[in-house]
């Protein structure tokens, strides 16, 4: 790490999970549904929905159904949908983002429609090389898809790169891209069944400069 403080090596390209490793999502599903309670079994129900459905389904039609599912009404979704823009990064994440971007390309790679996923990254004040979502790779995450198109939109191979998620269930979808990954994991969520352990798992982003200033690239397939 001293060598790394001295001769900073930083990837070529980092990605970041939006809604959950920069934003703070949970809040708004809380307030959404009613309590906190309501908000984490809505939340789960659309990440099982979500993760379940590999090809693109419209996002807000998931998230209905997820609050069907739960026994949420209606308004559930729309207040969500309706305080869109109320999102916050959570804390850390500008100072972040802001150090990163002179030494490497940043991008968003979001499960969620075009127009949400602009919105909610246009929230941060970053000057993003790219913002993929699942709309446009046809496929939400963990798929490859979406990670591979930012990459190709990047123009950096999957070894040159480095990606923050904010679920494990993005672990699945690193290990086939071959990402080197740094889960940020701010309310504590257990590692999912069968998914790989990222590098680095950390409640805070404070771990994420250093560990990227210190980047060696994983050897080529």
């Amino acid at each position: 790490m001293e060598d790394a403080l001295l001769h900073p090596r930083y990837p070529k390209a980092v990605l970041f999970d939006l809604l959950t490793a920069l934003l703070d999502s949970w809040t708004l599903w809380n307030r959404s549904a009613g309590s906190e309670e309501a908000g984490r079994a809505w939340r789960a129900e659309y990440l099982r929905l979500t993760y379940g459905s590999g090809q693109y389904v419209e996002y807000e039609t998931l998230v209905g159904q997820a609050a069907q599912h739960v026994g949420l009404p209606a308004s559930a979704p729309q207040a969500l949908e309706d305080n869109w823009l109320e999102l916050a990064p959570w804390g850390g994440a500008v100072a972040a983002l802001q150090q990163l971007q002179p030494h490497c390309k940043l991008a968003v790679v979001t499960n969620c429609s075009k127009r949400l996923g602009r919105q909610a990254a246009a929230i941060l004040p970053i000057r993003w090389d790219a913002v993929v979502t699942a709309e446009e790779a046809g496929a939400y995450k963990p798929d490859p898809r979406p990670y591979q198109l930012a990459l190709d939109a990047l123009d950096v191979a999957p070894h040159e790169a480095a990606f923050v998620a904010g679920s494990s269930y993005d672990m699945f979808g690193t290990a086939v891209v071959g990402l080197r990954t740094y889960w940020h994991n701010r309310v504590g969520l257990p590692l999912v069944s069968g998914a790989r352990a990222p590098e680095i798992e950390s409640s805070t982003l404070d771990a994420l400069v250093p560990w990227a200033s210190g980047f060696e690239p994983a050897t080529q397939p």
